[in-house]
């Protein structure tokens, strides 16, 4: 009884050994939002094989011996710095230093060519960066330190957005026909040595002096300017006023502030009247024609 009660299980494993080796070698492979997923299936006897892209978030379904490797296709940044040896000699033989970074991303739509060209098969996060820089670090750099250099060290800041638009347009055709696509070339961060540091600080002390002096030499004008108004002012006042001193308006003057006395409770006056109505003559008194008492 034993013996053949042994043999229906001996064949039972033996049923079932292959279902069970089946179901571990299946897997269900996911892409995260963000990445593309290079899909493969591998083999017991044979060659690995490559079975097409999924777009993340997603998965295959439950498969024989499958595999993804996933790329990220959001934008990375390569840091490339200038400084030390690796400073840039201007136009005008001064040296600078900076920093410039590369904003590119892999095509979602070239992952295949990306992991059949140029990375392994690898599920290493940085492999996007270490291919990028494989590819195109060397040729950049030397775009990078020839943009720079076409200019005098006074006028980079200036150009700066230039020297950004020249270096990512020929980066952007430099990749144009790869996996990779450049968005953004951003030169920054410029370290002038000493002697440019004090020479724009020198210009920018006498701009500031040169600016205070038109200021004061304005201020000046406009003085001179006020000072030649008040003086006509006093011109044409006297003008008038001389033109007013009659003797009739003397008159006329003396009789308003004799009324105005009249009426003040502190004053006492003493008229002595010198003309008609008893109002003070005014005029020109000639000594010669006064006439002499007679002498006793």
């Amino acid at each position: 009884m034993n013996a053949p009660r042994s043999a229906r299980r001996l064949l039972l494993a033996v049923l079932l050994a292959p279902l069970a080796l089946s179901l571990t070698a299946c897997s269900n492979p996911s892409t995260p939002a963000g990445y593309v997923g290079y899909l493969t299936r591998g083999a017991v006897v044979g060659k690995t094989s490559y079975v097409g892209l999924q777009t993340g978030p997603t998965s295959y379904g439950l498969g024989w011996m499958m595999h993804v490797y996933n790329v990220s296709v959001t934008p990375f940044t390569y840091t490339e710095d200038f400084t030390g040896e690796g400073s840039v000699l201007t136009r005008d033989k001064l040296t600078v230093s900076f920093r410039a970074h590369t904003i590119f991303r892999v095509r979602p739509d070239r992952v295949k060519e990306f992991m059949e060209q140029f990375t392994t098969l690898s599920d290493s996060k940085d492999q996007v960066q270490f291919a990028f820089a494989n590819f195109v670090k060397e040729p950049l750099r030397t775009e990078i330190r020839v943009s720079v250099a076409s200019y005098d060290a006074f006028a980079l800041n200036e150009n700066i957005g230039k020297i950004n638009n020249e270096v990512t347009a020929w980066a952007q055709a430099r990749t144009k026909e790869t996996p990779f696509e450049v968005l953004n070339v951003v030169v920054g961060n410029m370290q002038f040595p000493p002697v440019v540091t004090q020479a724009v600080t020198a210009k920018l002390a006498a701009a500031q002096e040169l600016e205070t002096r038109s200021t004061q030499v304005a201020i000046a004008r406009k003085d001179a300017e006020k000072r030649i108004v008040e003086a006509e002012g006093i011109a044409k006042a006297t003008q008038i006023i001389q033109q007013r001193l009659t003797p009739l308006y003397i008159q006329h003057e003396a009789i308003e502030a004799q009324k105005l006395m009249v009426n003040s409770p502190n004053h006492t006056t003493v008229y002595i009247p010198v003309g008609p109505m008893g109002v003070p003559l005014v005029g020109n008194m000639n000594v010669s024609d006064r006439v002499e008492p007679p002498k006793p």
